[in-house]
């Protein structure tokens, strides 16, 4: 028997609850949110245990905890839960900035309780089969790796207003993609962007378009492209090219372009609208992937050692937009 608490009742806290409530391996659920009529919402569709208070919900019996509450709540709740025991999944960032980040995840290796954090592309089948080539060899030594995200259209700008920046919200995933795949880690990074759309984007200090080329300790390249606006679906690939061979992933029928050449009809769509249709399995395999977790019968899949070295780069890739410069990760950790 496998129940679990689930904090924060948002676009992707309830997007976990409808996922984890078809999971066979869960037995029960228990939801809350500082939205009374949420809590209540979300307890009625999927038959959910409702409680009105983060304490209540720990002390409930839960097994472990799934936080996916606002940003800025990430790392107390994470600590709350783990000071109880409790093996907890936290949605990516584990906190606001990659010192308080490298903070919590000093309490939580003291602590030995197991937590996982969210980066689903891990999880998807193609991007995991990308992994499995170059951890084979097959791909032979890489040279570059390329990770683009483009948004369908920008988040609210109450969102972006505190978000961190595109580098800290969105290419983050890219971030911890290239990461994984190269098994590497990154020893610079160089930062450009622009705005070309809402102007609002320039009053919060950020950008809608970005790019970024990542130093990894052998020398090999990773080039992370991030867009705000591209109004044809949700776009998200990886190239993978070693001296042997290349692979890619997300190169399916819905990636959102329109291939020119007439005598091919790849992709044949519909593209996807968003990540979270476009991910829909990724996030089932990474919950599926945390019960295990809770049972004490896995590891966690991203751990929060991961999510810091993420931080970092984002921090130095938010630097190196600001300053105009390459900037060493070693020098953004040094302070």
């Amino acid at each position: 028997m496998t129940t679990l608490g689930v904090i924060g009742l948002g676009r992707i806290g309830a997007f976990h609850t409808d996922t984890l409530s078809g999971l066979d391996s869960i037995d029960g659920l228990v939801v809350t949110d500082e939205r009374p009529e949420v809590v209540a919402a979300v307890a009625a569709k999927h038959g959910a245990t409702p409680v009105d208070s983060v304490e209540a919900l720990l002390a409930s019996g839960v097994d472990g905890v799934v936080v996916s509450a606002a940003t800025p709540a990430h790392a107390e709740l994470t600590l709350a839960a783990v000071e109880r025991g409790l093996p907890t999944f936290c949605e990516k960032p584990i906190a606001s900035t990659a010192a308080e980040s490298a903070r919590v995840a000093e309490v939580i290796a003291r602590s030995g309780v197991p937590v996982q954090v969210g980066y689903q592309r891990r999880f998807d089948a193609a991007f995991a089969a990308a992994k499995r080539a170059v951890d084979d060899g097959s791909l032979g030594a890489l040279h570059t790796v390329r990770s683009t995200t483009m948004d369908p259209a920008p988040p609210p700008m109450e969102y972006i207003a505190g978000s961190g920046g595109i580098f800290r919200d969105c290419a983050v995933h890219d971030f911890d993609v290239i990461r994984w795949i190269t098994g590497q880690q990154a020893v610079e990074v160089y930062a450009t962007g622009s705005v070309q759309g809402d102007p609002k984007f320039a009053e919060f200090g950020d950008v809608d378009t970005a790019a970024v080329v990542v130093t990894f300790e052998s020398g090999t390249l990773g080039v992370v492209s991030a867009a705000r606006y591209n109004a044809h679906g949700y776009d998200c690939r990886l190239e993978v090219h070693g001296f042997e061979d290349t692979v890619v992933a997300g190169w399916d029928q819905g990636v959102p372009v329109r291939n020119i050449d007439p005598a091919n009809s790849f992709p044949e769509g519909p593209a996807h609208h968003f990540f979270m249709d476009r991910f829909t399995e990724a996030f089932r395999a990474e919950l599926s992937a945390f019960v295990d977790v809770v049972k004490g019968d896995a590891l966690p899949g991203c751990t929060v050692a991961d999510a810091v070295e993420v931080a970092w780069l984002a921090e130095a890739a938010t630097e190196s937009l600001q300053r105009r410069v390459p900037v060493s990760i070693k020098e953004v950790r040094s302070r």
